[in-house]
């Protein structure tokens, strides 16, 4: 029976068995997280109660708004590079997605979705990045695990995600809870910060005017690719 297995694996069937399902990436998500509330519950109690400081507190309120210019940034992706907002916005709109990297399920999930929908973001003359706070070692992991065809760009010292008002701490009782199931967020950060971005998506025209976004102070709730597609379109009809 699974309940002999090792948790690690146990959530890894998990997921893979709801990541190869014809599901929304809401579903998939919301799926997941029923998942490991049967095998984890005791994280996933910990995950709530983050939830709620995170909603009672002043955090991701000074987040960028729709409307809003979305703040230029300069990151290394998998590869070493230097990849600029402004360098990404030459050509036609992007979507940017702010995630807390490859050990993180719900970011796979969305990542890997994401992965799907890129022809349908090229057709809209637009490109696709991801942002991460983690060491380039980890994001060409991801990456390549993942077949991620797109950029993914290392925030180091979530430098940029503070800059946005997009940074949690985690509080010690997910730390002990992390540190228990072997994500060692200082090895794979590079930094003894133990803070995480909060998952954000922003549609972006090339003038780097935000014309979508989605931020929600549960981290387990990502963008509907739908509405990514649909605010694409709506730009390119402009």
């Amino acid at each position: 029976m699974n309940e002999g297995k090792p948790v690690n694996e146990r959530l890894l069937e998990a997921w893979s068995a709801i990541e190869a399902t014809e599901m929304s990436l809401a579903d998939k998500l919301a799926a997941y997280e029923r998942a490991s509330r049967q095998i984890v519950p005791e994280t996933l109690a910990a995950y709530d109660r983050m939830v709620e400081r995170t909603v009672a507190g002043e955090t991701l309120r000074s987040a960028p708004q729709v409307g809003d210019t979305l703040p230029d940034f300069l990151c290394p992706d998998n590869e070493g590079h230097l990849v600029s907002l402004s360098t990404l916005l030459a050509d036609g709109p992007a979507v940017v997605s702010l995630n807390r990297g490859h050990w993180c399920p719900y970011c796979k999930l969305e990542l890997r979705e994401l992965a799907k929908s890129a022809e349908a973001v090229a057709a809209c003359g637009a490109r696709l990045v991801s942002i991460v706070p983690e060491l380039e070692q980890f994001s060409q992991q991801m990456a390549s695990a993942h077949g991620l065809l797109f950029p993914i760009l290392t925030d180091l010292d979530l430098s940029y995600a503070l800059s946005l008002g997009l940074v949690t701490p985690p509080g010690l009782e997910l730390k002990q809870l992390y540190e228990r199931a072997g994500i060692d967020l200082p090895r794979f950060q590079g930094n003894e910060f133990w803070l995480l971005p909060s998952p954000a998506t922003f549609v972006v025209d090339q003038n780097g005017r935000i014309a979508a976004r989605f931020i929600d102070p549960d981290f387990r709730r990502r963008m509907p690719i739908d509405e990514i597609l649909a605010a694409l379109r709506a730009l390119k009809q402009t």
